[in-house]
This record gives C-alpha cells, structure tokens and sequence, in this order.
C-alpha cells in the first residue's frame, strides 16, 4: 500500500498545495496505519474495512494518543480513502460515518490568590503608568472582563459612587459588574493623578486607560504591560491577559458563588461553558486537600 499513499502525498503536493507540515503529518499518520495493516495481512487498498480503521484508531487511544491526535488521523484516513475511491483504486470508501472523538476541553490555567495579590501589587503606584497598570489589573480581576472589553471601557462606563461598571461586549450585549471597594480606590487614584498626566491636551479622548500618545490602549499593548509585571512578580507560568479572567471565575466559585452569577458577570450565552471552572475548583480542592490533611497520603 505504500505505493498509493506515495502518489496521495505527490496528489496533495502538486493539486492541493498543502504545507510541508501538513504533509508531514499525512505521512505519518498513514505510515502508522499501513504498518498497523501490514501485520495484519491487509495488503491491498480492497482490503481495508471499516473494522481495520475503528481497531487501529481503538489502538491509538489504548497507547495514549490525544484526542486531537486520533482526530487529526481520522482526518488523513477520510481523506486517504476520498482518494482511493477517487482513483477507482477501491469501490467504497470504508471511512465513511466513522466519528472522530470530541476534542478535549482543557481546563484554564488559573493563578493562586497568593500569585494575583503579587501581580496586582507589581505595577509602581508612584508613577502614572504604575497607577494605570494597578487599576488595570484590579479592574480585570475584579469583573473578569475579556482584555478587549477593558480597553473599551470609557471614563463614564465606571460608576466610583455606586461601585459598578458598565461593559458592552463584542456582540453589543451590555451588562453591569459589581466592583470592589479596592478597584474603586485604585481607579480613582488613576482618575486623579494618572490619567490626566498621559491624556495630556487630549480633552476629548473617551477611553479611561490610555497608552503614552494618550490615546486608548490597545490589546497588543496591554499584553506587552501584563507580561511585564508577571515577570516582576516572579510569576512563573505562561500569564495571558486572559488569565486573570479564568482565576476570577475560577476564585469566585472557590469561595462560594453560585454558577448563574459567575455566568452573568462573565457574560456567557451558555451556562456550560462556565461550568468548565467547577472543574478547576474541584480539582483545586482535591490538591488542598492532599497538601494539607494529614492522612491524605497514608497508606
């Protein structure tokens, strides 16, 4: 069977122009399939059925192998038997209606209270651009906003008074976010002796954080300025901007919230995509446990 899956990859190569990457990983998927074949006596193309394909995937998930890994050789299979019918090589196509498993969803990444205390205390509070940055990372933490919906955020969007802020997502839909009393006094430390500074004769500029030219910060911007203060922190693992709004959700319902709320604040169509951080609390309090009772590893 080598010899068609030679002229399938030449068939890639010359029609459809793929990457060298992606050909690469045609040719490694279909090599493992064929030498999975060969031992068992399937020779020829004719010979493949679907049972041949269902226990080689089934092999695959019994060494190991992601998901996303099986799934991808689901797709080199489909595709390696498209051709084969194609070229008249064989009559059915003995991957058809064959599933491939659902992606994994991965748990977000989600920091320590100890390590948000550090990254939010890491911004110089004596400068103007510390002043931002602490009110910044307090606001994102604080609501759990996406990083685009804090750089749109306009000086009349936070209510100070009343400890609210009113956000518009992407989609136009607008909802309002507690804030705490913290957030409140780090925003209006910015407001008053900060924002001023960086705007500088902008008068008309709406955005309440501004980069240097006192215009409204961008997502590239705020990125480079969290990826900052992770390192000034000593923070350790891969920070994102996102990062803060995982460990939000994440710490709210750690401490008792209840999932609807956490899916208000977060602004989520779909309850279950917020049901991922029960999850990540779980599995933050079975690590509690097993670090702190003192029986938890006995034998």
């Amino acid at each position: 069977m080598n010899e068609y899956l030679e002229k399938f990859i030449r068939y890639l190569t010359e029609e459809k122009g793929l990457s060298r990457n992606t050909l690469e990983s045609y040719q490694r998927d279909l090599s493992q399939f064929i030498d999975f074949a060969h031992q068992r006596y399937i020779m020829m193309p004719d010979q493949i059925r679907k049972t041949h394909i269902a226990l080689f995937l089934g092999e695959m998930r019994q060494i190991g192998r992601a998901s996303s890994t099986i799934t991808r050789m689901t797709v080199s299979l489909r595709s390696f038997c498209q051709y084969l019918v194609r070229e008249n090589v064989i009559q059915q196509d003995p991957s058809i209606h064959m599933e491939a498993p659902k992606p994994e969803k991965r748990l977000p990444h989600v920091m320590s209270v100890e390590e948000v205390e550090r990254l939010l205390e890491a911004p110089d509070n004596r400068t103007p651009q510390g002043r931002r940055d602490r009110a910044m990372l307090e606001l994102l933490y604080a609501t759990g906003i996406r990083v685009s919906e804090l750089i749109s955020v306009n000086v009349e969007d936070v209510r100070l008074d009343l400890k609210f802020l009113q956000c518009s997502s992407s989609s136009g839909k607008e909802r309002i976010i507690p804030i705490t009393g913290v957030t409140v006094k780090r925003i209006g430390e910015y407001v008053q002796d900060g924002r001023q500074q960086l705007v500088r004769n902008r008068e008309e500029e709406l955005a309440l954080f501004v980069n240097q030219l006192g215009t409204r910060l961008t997502r590239q911007g705020f990125w480079k300025i969290i990826k900052k203060h992770a390192r000034e922190a000593g923070i350790e693992m891969d920070i994102t901007p996102h990062t803060l709004r995982h460990s939000f959700a994440a710490h709210l319902l750690e401490n008792g919230a209840d999932l609807r709320s956490v899916q208000e604040m977060l602004g989520h169509a779909d309850i279950s995509t917020t049901q991922i951080y029960t999850r990540v609390s779980k599995k933050n309090m079975k690590d509690v446990y097993e670090a702190n009772h003192p029986r938890a590893n006995a034998t």
